[in-house]
């Protein structure tokens, strides 16, 4: 067992309580083994992406800083019922939490409390879970010619989200991880894919940091490649045939989006504009394969992380995706990695995503308030 399973798995567990969606791991920036609560009275409430903060003056600490309590998104606390006036400044609160583990005056909320002992800002286990409502058991709707609709009807909104799973992790493979992709036992690496050696190292590296070098959480970079569909916030297609494109919308991240063209095209950039420079989301062309949506991209930067859980990839990524809408409610996505700069030979991972009737993709913007 790796010297550092211990701590993981102990941190692992302390946290797992928290049903957060959040876009790091909790572990990444607070210490599970640095447990405090204290009382204090609330002058801000900062509601915004990625992480509400509520910010007080400590009672029985007169004349310190204010301190910074964090919190999961707007998103996830909405879902389950709070306002930015659950909370205003003059309130009395208590609250319990793990401390940031570079001292500096913030805590996460595992609990907050208002004078007199009410609860507030308390998610259930499965948020997500709230807003998928009940499956239409119905078959995919289809176009004129016979496909599949990937986005809604005409007249309908909804979205895909739920991933089946978080992470990528080889087909035939049963590891268990967390919502972030985190293992829970190490030595689990090399089974999740067919790593070379280096970036065996590499992954491990950023398993045993808890993610917190992870470019999406420090610098708000695209989740880019097969994390597009590991986000808890969703993805939309717009099905553009006039334009013989597809655009494949993201709430995560900072709303990004992917064009994806279906004229036949080369696999390269436009010349009078992202040429053949490598992307974050590549160089994708899509065609039909009876009812699978088929993309093949080339052209990835190494500047992002391509799954959650930080497993690496190369500029040498080519990714093959399968789109295919078994029936109204389930995408099952299949993406086939061949990278031979990270791995020892091409695999395959597949997972399922859930369709989310008769919503819009929730607003969520990295950016908006970053610490």
């Amino acid at each position: 067992m790796h010297k550092t399973l211990a701590c993981c798995l102990a941190s692992a567990i302390l946290l797992a309580a928290h049903p957060a969606l959040a876009h790091h791991p909790v572990q990444a920036k607070f210490d599970a083994a640095q447990q405090a609560s204290f009382n204090g009275l609330v002058t801000e409430v900062d509601w915004a992406n990625p992480h509400v903060h509520v910010f007080v003056n400590r009672t029985d600490l007169p004349g310190t800083p204010n301190w910074a309590i964090e919190l999961p998104s707007p998103v996830e606390l909405e879902w389950a019922g709070w306002r930015p006036d659950t909370l205003v400044a003059g309130d009395s609160i208590s609250v319990e939490g793990p401390l940031a583990r570079n001292g500096s005056e913030q805590i996460w909320a595992d609990s907050i409390r208002k004078a007199g002992g009410s609860e507030v800002f308390t998610l259930p286990p499965d948020i997500l879970a709230s807003q998928l409502g009940e499956p239409r058991n119905a078959p995919a709707p289809r176009w004129p010619d016979g496909h599949p609709r990937l986005g809604p009807e005409p007249g309908q909104s909804g979205y895909w989200s739920a991933p089946s799973l978080r992470a990528l992790v080889e087909d035939g493979v049963s590891v268990a991880m967390d919502e972030h992709g985190l293992l829970a036992n190490l030595d689990d690496a090399a089974k999740v894919a067919p790593l070379q050696d280096w970036a065996r190292d590499l992954y491990l590296y950023r398993q045993q940091n808890f993610l917190r070098e992870d470019p999406l959480f420090l610098y708000c970079i695209p989740p880019g490649g097969p994390r597009i569909f590991q986000v808890p916030y969703g993805v939309q297609f717009l099905e553009q045939q006039r334009n013989e494109r597809v655009t494949l919308l993201l709430a995560g991240g900072n709303s990004n989006w992917r064009l994806i063209p279906t004229d036949g095209r080369a696999q390269t950039g436009q010349v009078t504009g992202n040429d053949n420079n490598p992307l974050f989301f590549g160089h994708g062309v899509g065609r039909w394969e009876g009812d699978s949506f088929v993309v093949d991209s080339v052209g990835f930067n190494e500047s992002f992380w391509f799954s959650n859980g930080g497993l690496p990839h190369t500029r040498q990524l080519h990714l093959i995706e399968r789109f295919t809408r078994k029936d109204y409610d389930t995408l099952e996505y299949s993406v086939t990695i061949d990278d031979p700069g990270a791995y020892t030979r091409p695999w395959t991972s597949t997972s399922t995503l859930r369709w989310v009737a008769n919503q819009e993709m929730p607003d969520y913007y990295c950016q908006d308030n970053r610490p």
